[in-house]
């Protein structure tokens, strides 16, 4: 059995004082892959990860002997520090963080550029890796059943219909949102906001995915939200497969 997880923590400094690294030794990923760390790696002690048995890659510099790779090509997003691909015996995981539109129009036109690029990325990666598991903060709901209050969004960023059009898109690809796989019940979200008890309320969005390849499909076992963790704005969601 493997146990991915993936978790955008919004700063790890933070999180790693919230004791994630103690929640880690309960939850046992394998492969745990971190987004919005807002840290280098200078920044904090790797030890506390080392200590549990975990190898750190992150995509500011390149590791000797390390399979894998950081950023997607791309200087305009790589220097955002956006994709770090580990490609392992059975299968390839890329960790992404997807660009949110929240903050204006710019950053809106960056996001959809970013989501253009990428799906020509993946399309090609796919070739090459065809057991491809990506996983993520993606920054955006497919579905109605995905975030709290549809209506009242149908034009907030994150859930506009030329986004949900692309991921609809992304998964025809040859995806499965593996979360959806094992569980259709409504009410599921990974993010909420932090202003007016949103999560206190479970007012929350699910923008944190982990998209299978069809080829791996056979090796889903179990998908679940770790609703709470509580070391940031998002919880973990978990991937376990079996080869």
């Amino acid at each position: 059995m493997i146990r991915v997880i993936s978790y955008n923590v919004n700063g790890i400094r933070a999180a790693l004082n919230k004791d994630l690294d103690q929640w880690m030794m309960v939850s046992k990923p394998d492969i745990l892959c971190l987004q919005e760390i807002k840290a280098n790696e200078d920044q904090i002690d790797v030890n506390r990860f080392n200590q549990l048995g975990y190898d750190c890659f992150w995509n500011s510099a390149q590791k000797k002997g390390y399979s894998g790779e950081f950023g997607m090509g791309n200087s305009l997003y790589d220097y955002e520090g956006r994709v770090i691909r580990a490609d392992y015996d059975n299968f390839s995981v890329i960790s992404v963080y997807m660009p949110s539109g929240s903050s204006g129009d710019l950053r809106q036109e960056f996001k959809i550029q970013f989501l253009k690029d990428f799906y020509q990325y993946i399309l090609e990666l796919k070739t090459l890796f065809p057991k491809l598991l990506i996983v993520g903060d993606y920054n955006i709901c497919h579905k109605e059943i995905d975030i709290h209050n549809p209506l009242r969004n149908k034009n907030t960023s994150g859930f506009l219909p030329e986004e949900r059009q692309w991921l609809s898109e992304f998964i025809d690809l040859g995806f499965i949102d593996t979360f959806r796989k094992f569980n259709l019940d409504p009410h599921q979200y990974t993010w909420w906001s932090y202003r007016a008890g949103a999560r206190a309320k479970n007012l929350g969005w699910r923008i944190d995915y982990q998209m299978a390849s069809s080829e791996l499909e056979p090796n889903l076992v179990r998908a679940d939200i770790l609703s709470k963790a509580v070391h940031s704005d998002h919880c973990p969601i978990l991937l376990d497969l079996e080869f």
